[in-house]
């Protein structure tokens, strides 16, 4: 039997988290909102036995999706859902997303993106203690987020 949570709660435990101390998601550092996704990427959930099944992804970039640009800052989690047969059938992401006015400052940075999966041979605090080491941080701590976002997206 397995001692994970199990992906459905998955959402609740990342807004828990989140939301850890009574403080608003609004008033979070990006510091600390990266500190608690990082302890959130820690817990693990039942999912396939396979490398890439349950993996934690740090991406910015401009983008319009949803209408004017904007700055998006986007620390996601990615589980793999199977089928009865153990095939691929679709992944769930949960994101927790930072929006900022898209300034010149934050443009510059470019796009960027960073992978960590759980049961490879990577370790979870070595890939967030590296990307601590980037330049980007201390560009995006100058500036608040217009938004935060978290939701789930099956893709």
């Amino acid at each position: 039997m397995s001692r994970r949570l199990p992906i459905d709660q998955a959402q609740e435990r990342l807004r828990h988290e989140l939301s850890a101390g009574q403080q608003p998601l609004s008033e979070l550092d990006l510091d600390e909102m990266w500190l608690r996704f990082v302890r959130f990427g820690s817990q693990r959930f039942d999912t396939a036995g396979t490398p890439d099944a349950d993996g934690l992804l740090f991406q910015y970039g401009t983008h319009s999706f949803e209408g004017p640009r904007v700055f998006t800052l986007d620390l996601a989690r990615q589980f793999e859902v199977n089928d009865a047969t153990g095939e691929h059938d679709h992944y769930i992401q949960l994101h927790c997303e930072l929006r900022y006015e898209p300034v010149f400052q934050l443009r510059a940075l470019g796009h960027f993106e960073s992978w960590f999966f759980h049961d490879t041979d990577d370790e979870l605090d070595r890939w967030a203690d590296g990307l601590g080491l980037h330049q980007f941080w201390e560009i995006l701590r100058n500036f608040h987020p217009t938004e935060i976002r978290v939701y789930q997206e099956q893709v």
